[in-house]
């Protein structure tokens, strides 16, 4: 394979959580692959940090900007779509990746039978409701460039399979218990519900649409919780954020002309059984 079809050298791809634990590698890896980059996030100081970490590992700094959006805000969504174009008079690939950290772990965490649904929305605003508006307003971006283009929305191996609750026992993240809500895994199906929809919409158009899937990434969880969940995957262990870049640059680049509809999922092996 000629491997020029993996540059992405003139094309513009906007990152939703781009200074999250997978968003920052996100955004390393298009840029590293040539492509402008423009870091979103919640929190402007942390977009701008990342910029600046990309910028001291080499990558040039014409290619990063960080702008910070409430993707559950449509003029939010629709201001950092003007400004990408203004900097770079295109957006040719979007990652979708936001997803919401509540700030109530309590909430987040509570058992399905006392789950609030104050939280159950909030959560959805950003993880659904969030992916939306950003599809939508990118997606009308590239239908008046009028040269397709490529979405990548960020699901999760628990919007496929369940999560299995014995991984959770005597597990701790942040320093505290931990499992994964219901509205964590009903969002994250959706997100693969809308990436078909619009994969089928847009196609005539040449607006590609795929999800990314991760597995569970190493990310400060307890020693319990990395073998439990390790010993569910066929490879023995849990991913290293920079295992997901390749499926990433894949999806963005020419390499997957012909490839839209398509749940990627990056999992060890996780779903096989």
């Amino acid at each position: 394979m000629n491997t020029a079809r993996f540059d992405l050298t003139g094309k513009t791809a906007v990152v939703t959580g781009g200074a999250g634990i997978l968003g920052a590698r996100f955004c390393g890896a298009l840029a590293e692959h040539g492509a402008n980059v423009t870091i979103v996030d919640l929190n402007k100081e942390a977009a701008m940090e990342t910029r600046e970490k990309l910028i001291t590992n080499g990558l040039p700094k014409e290619q990063l900007y960080a702008l910070d959006c409430d993707v559950s805000d449509p003029a939010s969504v629709a201001a950092m779509v003007d400004a990408t174009v203004e900097r770079f008079c295109s957006i040719d690939v979007l990652l979708n990746n936001a997803a919401s950290k509540s700030n109530d772990l309590e909430a987040f965490f509570a058992p399905f039978e006392t789950f609030s649904l104050e939280e159950w929305r909030k959560i959805m605003s950003v993880n659904i409701d969030g992916m939306f508006l950003v599809a939508q307003a990118v997606g009308r971006q590239m239908l008046v460039q009028d040269r397709g283009g490529s979405i990548i929305q960020t699901a999760s191996i628990y919007g496929v399979v369940a999560p299995d609750p014995r991984i959770y026992e005597g597990s701790h993240y942040l320093g505290r218990q931990i499992n994964t809500p219901a509205v964590y895994s009903a969002s994250k199906a959706a997100v693969i519900g809308l990436s078909l929809y619009l994969a089928a919409y847009w196609g005539e158009q040449g607006i590609r649409v795929n999800t990314l899937s991760p597995g569970g990434v190493e990310s400060g969880q307890n020693e319990i919780f990395q073998q439990r969940y390790g010993a569910r995957v066929p490879l023995g262990r849990m991913a290293r954020g920079d295992e997901m870049l390749g499926a990433i640059v894949f999806l963005a680049s020419d390499a997957s002309s012909y490839f839209t509809g398509q749940n990627v999922v990056v999992d060890g092996g996780l779903s096989c059984w």
